[in-house]
């Protein structure tokens, strides 16, 4: 069985080496260092399981990203987790004007990040059949 595919973006190195020593063996990563980079790869006709994003990224950032993700048909549906280290970040996803599948501080631990993306999966899964 294929590996589920992940678009992480993110623009810290550190982090970005750490998701991908946690999660490369249970999944295939495509790792983008901004939300411009990510739009364009996903216009490429790229289609991800899911989407681990940074709020806090320059020129575009993950509110933007995801903005955009949600109001286009194609991706609408694509499931989101922002794990950011934003300051006030429950209250900053409490006003997203779109539905988020989970938030997760920074810095994280990495078993909640891997129980956060299974618990997605799972209900993905049980809404697709």
């Amino acid at each position: 069985m294929s590996k589920r595919q992940i678009l992480i973006v993110d623009d810290e190195v550190s982090i970005l080496k750490l998701l991908n020593f946690v999660l490369s063996n249970e999944y295939q990563l495509v790792i983008k260092t901004s939300g411009v980079e990510a739009l364009s790869w996903l216009e490429e006709g790229n289609s991800p399981s899911l989407i681990i994003s940074d709020l806090e990224m320059p020129y575009f950032d993950g509110s933007s990203f995801i903005y955009n993700l949600k109001i286009s048909g194609f991706y609408r549906d694509t499931p989101v987790i922002i794990l950011s280290g934003a300051s006030n970040l429950t209250e900053r996803v409490a006003k997203m004007p779109f539905q988020l599948d989970d938030f997760i501080p920074k810095p994280f631990n990495p078993t909640q990040l891997k129980e956060a993306i299974s618990d997605v999966f799972k209900k993905y899964d049980s809404v697709g059949s």
